[in-house]
């Protein structure tokens, strides 16, 4: 994710101007839809390390309660215990640091540092850097697919998916896509990798073998598909569209659109709980949208202002509590928020 991402078509600096003063004069919540009472009660906030700069992406290991949270501004991957409600350990040298992944099986974290251009693995338990392999332009999200033993990175600028060897780091191909993607994803249903082509409003399902697209599935209604989670027990895909705040359901059987829902103004991460069926949208603008799967179609639930910087949530299926790294958690120092949901 991009902060600001960039845009391919031109904005009058007029318009730009005006939407820079109404952002100072009454800040993002204005621009968010009707609100929604959020069912979720703040249990506790977790001080983080470092300054107060942009966080991006971030990803949990639930067996072991670690979580691990991309502080782009700083180049650093925090590695936060949960249960214990502390920072174990700060990991430096991961310029302009965007996705992150943790693979238990492995014992192993993955990190984009999208400022070299970089693929870097590190050691869960120690935190020290294994290697590092080159991939495409602007790498932002990150999948794992167990069946091929590879990572996949999304070159955003690229528009292509960089695959390599999770071990030794090998490249073992590259995908081309289109002008600009988004987020990637394995399914374990199929046995796919699936890819949200932004500049083209499609998904594409690869063949995580032979690194072929072998379809392009039409998203009616988005506009810049960017995050993607994926319900393989029941062949559902949740796409969120940044442009147009939209929350897509995909049936994975028929291909088709069956459900489109409003969300927070410019959706950046998606957090799926398959346990309970319910999706967490946080936006850049602070807005948090929180949907509930019923007879295969999603309802919002809570839809509201959560706080300045809220647009990263991690959900532990563990205990249903999902996490946000923000800027200020409320004593003006960098914090995780940790959500627990009122009536589960």
């Amino acid at each position: 994710m991009r902060a600001p991402r960039r845009r391919t078509v031109l904005i009058g600096l007029a318009a730009v101007a005006l939407l820079a003063c109404a952002a100072v004069a009454v800040g993002w919540r204005v621009r968010g839809p009707s609100e929604t009472a959020l069912p979720i009660t703040q249990t506790r906030a977790i001080p983080l390390t470092g300054d107060s700069s942009r966080f991006d992406y971030e990803d949990l290991d639930p067996g072991r309660g670690l979580l691990f949270i991309a502080h782009m501004g700083a180049g650093q991957v925090i590695e936060v215990d949960v249960s214990a409600g502390k920072v174990v350990r700060t990991i430096h040298g991961l310029d302009d640091v965007h996705g992150v992944i943790v693979v238990p099986r492995l014992h192993r974290v993955y990190a984009t540092a999208t400022g070299t251009d970089e693929l870097v693995a590190l050691d869960e338990d120690t935190g020290r850097e294994l290697g590092r392999a080159p991939t495409g332009a602007y790498p932002d999200g990150l999948a794992y697919n167990p069946d091929t033993h590879t990572v996949w990175t999304t070159n955003e600028d690229e528009g292509t998916e960089t695959v390599l060897d999770a071990t030794s780091l090998a490249v073992r191909g590259t995908v081309q896509l289109g002008d600009s993607v988004g987020n990637v994803a394995y399914d374990p249903g199929s046995r796919m990798m699936m890819v949200d082509v932004q500049s083209d409003a499609t998904l594409a399902v690869i063949h995580p073998r032979t690194l072929k697209v072998v379809r392009r599935v039409d998203l009616p209604g988005c506009d810049t598909d960017h995050s993607l989670r994926i319900d393989a027990a029941r062949r559902l895909a949740f796409i969120a569209c940044e442009e147009n705040d939209r929350l897509l359901t995909l049936d994975l059987r028929t291909w088709t659109v069956t459900g489109n829902e409003r969300i927070g103004h410019f959706p950046d991460v998606l957090s799926y709980d398959p346990a309970d069926g319910r999706l967490w949208a946080a936006a850049e603008s602070g807005w948090l949208a929180i949907l509930e799967l019923h007879d295969r179609t999603m309802e919002v639930v809570g839809r509201d202002f959560l706080t300045d910087g809220a647009h990263v949530v991690v959900v532990d299926p563990s205990n249903h509590h999902a996490y946000l790294p923000v800027p200020d958690g409320g004593n003006g120092h960098p914090a995780v928020l940790d959500e627990a949901p009122r009536d589960r």
